[in-house]
């Protein structure tokens, strides 16, 4: 079957706590100027007290149920794309379904990293070609700055936390807003980016030494990586839409580094005016910041509607996903 996709509503969520790089100095050697010439970044939003990425992820979810003007009762499949879940269960998308009242919906998690969304949309385009879906809500929400080390400045500098989410369901029309989607994973790279799960043996069994639950990141490898393989990805991802790199309005990278936007921005020959970035005042925001990007330049007015686009994003795993879509007036 070739059912056709709408991306029918975007939205996004933040915590209103803002960490600035000069905040950053009463805590870590470092200044506002390193950051920024390494990085892009100026600031970052993180949880405070006892805030959760689940709350932030609900209200993605119910900014984009609002934008697509859908039904909760009638939403299939709720995935939640997250890093580092709330609880190990229920489920981050068990605890949105509850919230949201979606309680017709078949409920899961995955763990793909920054690459979330992505993957999540390829997940989604299958459910829905194949017939098992109608309606199917993506949420990518995580919590980073809960597993740094904040006295390791190579890595909390680099992360801020946030919620994104995204509504497809069957088109009404001919048009599909999902052109192709390419998802990649390289495990034998995984060192490059990791995250231990704290956790004791039992006391009857061999002791083990008890990990602290932060993230770890090789930096330069990660960086070769990407500006290396990525733009071959996306390439073959645009091949595949039956689109042409010159016919694509926008490019719509993870928001993990301004060098490496600027690498792919290069690489692929865009004009940098088409390409979408917001990392200074978010810092990397995992799977949620393809779409905190792309919702804040829709509102901005630095989208315009309608428009094509290429989504792309990176992670730990290593993992890759990349997606050539159309986007709509009235998504966000």
């Amino acid at each position: 079957m070739n059912i056709p996709i709408r991306i029918a509503g975007l939205g996004f969520q933040v915590p209103e706590t803002v960490i600035t790089n000069e905040d950053l100095t009463k805590i870590i050697d470092t200044s506002d100027e390193w950051i920024k010439t390494r990085t892009g970044i100026e600031k970052r939003h993180v949880l405070s007290g006892n805030e959760t990425a689940v709350e932030m992820g609900i209200k993605a979810a119910q900014k984009a149920l609002a934008k697509a003007k859908t039904d909760v009762e009638k939403i299939d499949y709720i995935i939640a794309a997250a890093s580092l879940e709330t609880h190990a269960y229920p489920s981050t998308a068990c605890e949105i379904q509850a919230a949201i009242g979606a309680k017709n919906a078949a409920c899961f998690d995955i763990t793909a990293a920054c690459s979330g969304l992505i993957y999540g949309m390829g997940i989604s385009q299958g459910l829905i070609k194949s017939g098992m879906a109608k309606n199917i809500l993506i949420v990518a929400t995580d919590a980073i700055s809960r597993c740094l080390d904040w006295s390791d400045r190579s890595t909390c500098v680099l992360f801020g936390d946030g919620a994104g989410a995204m509504m497809l369901t069957v088109s009404d029309d001919e048009q599909d807003d999902i052109l192709s989607v390419s998802l990649k994973a390289e495990g034998h790279l995984g060192h490059f980016i990791t995250m231990p799960t704290p956790g004791k043996n039992c006391p009857l069994a061999a002791p083990n030494d008890e990990q602290k639950m932060f993230v770890k990141m090789e930096g330069k490898e990660v960086y070769k990586y990407v500006v290396t393989k990525l733009p071959v990805y996306i390439e073959e991802c645009v091949a595949k839409s039956g689109l042409k790199m010159n016919e694509i309005d926008y490019l719509v990278p993870h928001q993990a580094n301004m060098r490496i936007i600027e690498a792919l921005e290069k690489r692929l020959e865009f004009n940098s005016e088409n390409v979408i970035s917001n990392i200074k005042d978010y810092a990397n925001t995992s799977a949620a910041s393809i779409p905190i990007a792309l919702v804040e330049a829709i509102e901005s007015g630095k989208m315009k509607l309608p428009c094509s686009a290429i989504l792309t994003g990176f992670g730990a795993g290593m993992t890759v996903g990349s997606a050539v879509v159309k986007l709509r007036e009235g998504i966000a």
